[in-house]
């Protein structure tokens, strides 16, 4: 059955159950933190509520996610035991309790997604409301125009895949091979040589001296160097890049670790390079944004922009047709 991770109104969804959370135990009759309790439907659409008590957020506090996990499978057996074909989620947790929203993501589909594999149950996701975003406003009023511009089909069938064997373009001038290949002007091109700057040596040669320090560096290496730079944790960059803490530390372990080109694209959210940081970075890895992908437009629109939300990357992705990252 189903899971998809959606931005609605929880209330105009049309299921068989909603889930609500809250972080005070009187609305569950005194339950503790990660219980579930079933409740009539009210003036819902759903036939019935699931409530769910919400723990607080204590980083680095080992097995902190365990209540919050509960809370999700809890909520999903209760339902399944009650017959329940259907049911909506918010994201629990980002509330007042403090989770961060890529880590309670992260959580709450992997619990999902292990309870879809063993039931029968249509689920869906809520990670905003219409007409929000969190934490901060998100101008997306140009992506289409952006994808429109930049977007060069490809061979049939495509066009909206990932390219994992791209073959990695030169990082100076345009990234594409031949302009007979497209129609855009220079000036719309998605990748342009950088413009010289007239305070060069004074701005930039500190920076340029240590870069040129690692030219010959491996993805891997590179990826280190540019968070440490940047004065970033790497679990801030892997929540936030939604890749698990297993596959960044073979990254971080093994200099030649050769990683997929959706991990290595969603680093480039996490440790929030921009758009030369990341071709340079994925080069390394022997790829290179696309024209002819979507996928690789949207990523390169939100890192041109500086909005680094994977969350709000991978609806998206979703209201565009493409494949998403999360579910």
């Amino acid at each position: 059955m189903p899971f998809r991770i959606i931005r609605n109104d929880i209330t105009r969804i049309n299921t068989e159950a909603v889930v609500t959370a809250s972080d005070e135990r009187a609305e569950t009759g005194g339950a503790k933190p990660g219980k579930a309790v079933l409740m009539p439907g009210s003036d819902l659409r759903a036939e019935c509520i699931i409530h769910t008590v919400s723990p607080q957020y204590e980083d680095g506090r080992p097995g902190g996610d365990r209540k919050l996990r509960s809370c999700y499978r809890n909520c999903l057996q209760l339902a399944a035991d009650k017959g329940i074909r259907s049911a909506v989620f918010p994201l629990i947790g980002t509330g007042s309790s403090g989770w961060p929203k890529e880590e309670a993501l992260r959580i709450a589909a992997d619990e999902i997604n292990t309870f879809l594999c063993r039931s029968d149950m249509a689920v869906y996701l809520i990670v905003s409301e219409v007409g929000t975003s969190f934490p901060e406003e998100r101008d997306l009023s140009g992506l289409d125009a952006y994808i429109d511009r930049c977007y060069v089909p490809g061979p049939a069938g495509k066009e909206n895949g990932l390219n994992e064997n791209v073959t990695a373009y030169p990082l100076s001038g345009t990234a594409f091979p031949t302009e007979s290949a497209i129609t855009q002007s220079p000036e719309e091109l998605l990748f342009t040589a950088a413009v010289p700057c007239e305070d060069f040596e004074e701005v930039h040669q500190a920076k340029l001296d240590e870069r040129m320090k690692h030219l010959s560096d491996t993805y891997s290496q590179y990826l280190m160097y540019l968070i440490r730079e940047k004065n970033l944790e790497n679990a801030d960059v892997y929540r936030e890049a939604l890749v698990d803490k297993k596959t960044f530390s073979k990254i971080k372990n093994n200099k030649n670790y050769h990683p997929t080109k959706l991990t290595a694209l969603c680093l480039c959210i996490g440790a929030k390079l921009n758009l030369d940081e990341s071709k340079d970075l994925l080069a390394r890895a022997g790829y290179a944004f696309s024209p002819c992908d979507k996928t690789d437009i949207i990523f390169s629109y939100f890192i041109e922009h500086e909005i680094y939300d994977m969350i709000e990357l991978d609806l998206q992705l979703e209201e565009h047709g493409l494949p998403c990252i999360i579910a």
